[in-house]
């Protein structure tokens, strides 16, 4: 299984929006490094779902249930969405401060590259943020 992190700004679609739809398409990236992690997303993969803008903090975990397929908000045809499944809000969101300040985090994607909307996480990230985070 492999890991990732996802952005949302809450404001346009949350966390609590998914939990609500239980599946939805994660459609509307336009960056080629984000598309190229949605592309090497695989059915049961999961990502922490990040409130970006407002909030700025790990919220929860979906899961992937669909593999990239042509997003059908892009008329050029160059980009891909995955369908996510939510699976869990974390007990005690993750803020980006609290990340920023603990160096077992120093290497995260998170930190290096902040604009990127669809980003890895190594598998001790995940079981270290899913601690801090009451999973």
């Amino acid at each position: 299984m492999r890991y990732f992190l996802v952005k949302s700004e809450p404001d346009v679609w949350s966390f609590d929006q998914h939990m609500k739809k239980g599946t939805s398409g994660w459609d509307g990236v336009r960056n080629h490094a984000a598309a190229g992690h949605l592309r090497a997303m695989k059915k049961g993969d999961r990502a922490f779902f990040y409130h970006s803008n407002v909030g700025k903090e790990i919220v929860g975990v979906v899961e992937v249930v669909k593999e990239a397929y042509p997003d059908k908000s892009d008329e050029t045809g160059k980009f891909v969405m995955v369908d996510f499944k939510a699976i869990e809000p974390l007990k005690k969101p993750v803020t980006l401060a609290q990340v920023k300040a603990d160096k077992n985090l120093k290497d995260m994607a998170l930190l290096k590259y902040s604009r990127l909307s669809v980003q890895p996480v190594t598998a001790d990230e995940w079981k270290y943020i899913s601690k801090l985070g009451g999973l």
